[in-house]
């Protein structure tokens, strides 16, 4: 293999990465079997799998290769779709007033009750995530598999170590991914038959069909997920993600821990033998006691350098991991 192979195959390595934040302590220990059909804790999961470039090689064409594709956009038609959509969003959200800046704020606010799982999976793009090598078919084929075996990309799964062991962060990682395959699989389904529904307001002059253009869109947000959540059923498969304790991940922990925070002082003047109980103990186990704040998003938004999309999605999920917990919605 040549260097600047090796050099590239590295480079993918370093660039891979999935981050483990649990929001609230699992409730199984090792490898023993959970009883709900969902992970037993909430965790939000910080995927960074894209190890290719969105630009394609350009490969000359012939003189009818390029009539026949000089209409379709450079980066692929699905590709413009959707940054046109996005661009047009964005405009909305700059408008001075009027019914496209209501618009944009109803949409936002609809986009921070969506589950914060779904809006982590539709971040990956399975197309430019590290390909699958499977094993050779007959015994030609083994020396080159054990050398793909050897050049295979790892997926470091950081977690922190005081909260996760190994095989518990996988074990939690697969739950979570089969959990979320039927439930995606159905949202696509769900808005798209509901879609057509929406044709009876396409007689309103001024505005545009909004219902039709929202299914549409949570139809393709489902869609998103549902495949993410199947490219990932299948690198767990192939054991290409691996375990990875991260140090630097469970210093947040320790330095932002709620319960330290919110502990109550200990009174003065009881005797060493006197135990001394907090109401939130025996109010709530602490199994289902959260692991995090908002206070800990920006130290790991820092240490993992994390984009803007991320950050929001993390401050999204700190805050419906404490409204499942029982805490009441922020106004």
């Amino acid at each position: 293999m040549s260097l600047a192979t090796s050099a590239l195959s590295a480079s993918l390595r370093s660039r891979a990465r999935i981050v483990a934040i649990p929001l609230s302590r699992p409730t199984r220990l090792g490898n023993a079997p959970s009883t709900s059909a969902g992970p037993s804790g909430l965790t939000y999961y910080q995927f960074q799998l894209a190890t290719k470039s969105k630009s394609k090689a350009k490969t000359p064409a012939t003189d009818g290769e390029k009539e026949s594709k000089s209409w379709l956009p450079e980066e692929g038609l699905s590709s413009w779709v959707q940054n046109k959509a996005a661009s047009t969003w964005a405009s909305f959200g700059k408008a001075e007033g009027g019914w496209k800046l209501k618009t944009f704020q109803a949409g936002e606010r609809m986009v921070d009750r969506m589950d914060f799982e779904e809006l982590a999976l539709k971040s990956i793009d399975p197309s430019l995530g590290p390909s699958i090598k499977h094993p050779a078919s007959n015994e030609l084929d083994s020396d080159r598999s054990e050398k793909d075996a050897q050049e295979r990309i790892q997926i470091p799964l950081h977690y922190p170590p005081s909260v996760l062991t190994p095989e518990l962060a996988v074990a939690e990682l697969r739950k979570y991914v089969e959990h979320r395959i039927p439930v995606h699989r159905k949202g696509f389904y769900t808005w798209l038959f509901i879609a057509p529904l929406t044709a009876p307001f396409m007689i309103i002059p001024i505005i545009p069909n909004l219902p039709f253009f929202f299914c549409v869109w949570r139809s393709w947000s489902h869609y998103q997920a549902y495949q993410s959540s199947q490219y990932l059923k299948t690198l767990l498969d192939t054991n290409a993600i691996v375990p990875e304790s991260s140090e630097v991940l469970d210093a947040i922990y320790r330095q932002f821990d709620p319960s330290r925070s919110s502990a109550p002082p200990k009174p003065q003047g009881l005797p060493r033998s006197t135990p001394i109980t907090s109401s939130s103990s025996t109010t709530e186990p602490p199994s289902q006691r959260l692991l995090l704040t908002r206070t800990a998003v920006p130290a790991i938004v820092e240490k993992f350098e994390l984009g803007t999309n991320a950050t929001a999605d993390l401050y999204r999920a700190v805050e419906q991991a404490r409204v499942r917990n029982g805490g009441e919605k922020l106004t």
